[in-house]
């Protein structure tokens, strides 16, 4: 089965993406912070990030960064979700390290188009 980690600290949209997940048959591990994402990025494996950019202790910026970095997790795919999409931040979150980049709120659909991509 293909483990998502899901970095939110949003209690509603964390529930709400990890519940319509799940029904796609995606194992979901959750991360609240950047922090717990390095973490469980590096003991559980995932298959793919989804990556909150508005988090607290260590942003999602910082977070992708961190991640990319480190040899051993480095490959694991990342796709950026931010409710503030300004100008500009699509190609910020791509310069971090993301893989790929979404807006919130999330349209189902699409953001399973790109979780499938990057999975191939």
């Amino acid at each position: 089965m293909v483990k998502i980690l899901l970095v939110e600290d949003n209690e509603m949209n964390r529930d709400m993406l990890a519940r319509r997940l799940a029904r796609k048959n995606y194992d979901v591990v959750v991360a609240l912070d950047g922090r717990e994402a390095i973490d469980k990025a590096r003991s559980v494996a995932p298959d793919l990030i989804l990556m909150d950019l508005s988090l607290p202790e260590i942003d999602g910026w910082e977070a992708i960064r961190r991640i990319k970095a480190d040899e051993a997790i480095k490959g694991i795919p990342i796709i950026a979700l931010t409710a503030h999409a300004m100008q500009g931040d699509r190609e910020k979150a791509l310069e971090a390290g993301s893989d790929d980049y979404d807006t919130k709120p999330v349209e189902f659909n699409r953001l399973l188009g790109k979780i499938e991509k990057l999975l191939v």
